[in-house]
């Protein structure tokens, strides 16, 4: 009488291993570069929210009436403001304030109203994987060279 097998013999065990490190080996690298990509991600959706705060900013700026510094905000949150344009000072005061949120960035750094820096809390470089806002024009320029 013939006994049924049970369970897989050592060949069908080692050959199962051997496709799983080739599937390993060639998916890796693949999700190495998602740290960067996640990272750059971030910096250009801080940029697409600063810019919206410098927006919104202004149009309470002119909504409400030129020429005062700080704009109160519908939330009852002050900004400080240039009182000529309407846009947020390159200070804490300033755009400090107009965001909401700055969740997965370091503290900005606001050596210069004219190059406040926001970045990545887990990564980056000051000048390199950076948004970097100008309290004076309110333009808002990107690095991610090297996130």
């Amino acid at each position: 009488m013939k006994q049924q097998q049970f369970g897989f013999t050592l060949v069908e065990l080692v050959v199962v291993i051997v496709i799983l490190g080739i599937l390993a080996a060639t998916a890796l690298p693949r999700f190495v570069s998602l740290t960067n990509e996640a990272r750059t991600a971030s910096v250009n959706g801080m940029a697409g929210g600063l810019r919206s705060a410098v927006g919104l900013v202004q149009a309470r700026f002119f909504a409400v009436g030129t020429g005062t510094s700080p704009v109160s905000m519908v939330d009852g949150t002050t900004v400080a403001v240039n009182t000529t344009t309407g846009i947020p000072t390159g200070t804490a005061a300033g755009i400090g304030n107009a965001l909401q949120s700055i969740d997965g960035f370091a503290t900005p750094t606001y050596a210069s109203a004219t190059a406040v820096i926001f970045k990545p809390t887990n990564g980056g470089n000051d000048t390199t994987c950076v948004a970097l806002y100008n309290g004076t024009t309110g333009a808002v320029t990107v690095n991610t060279s090297t996130c």
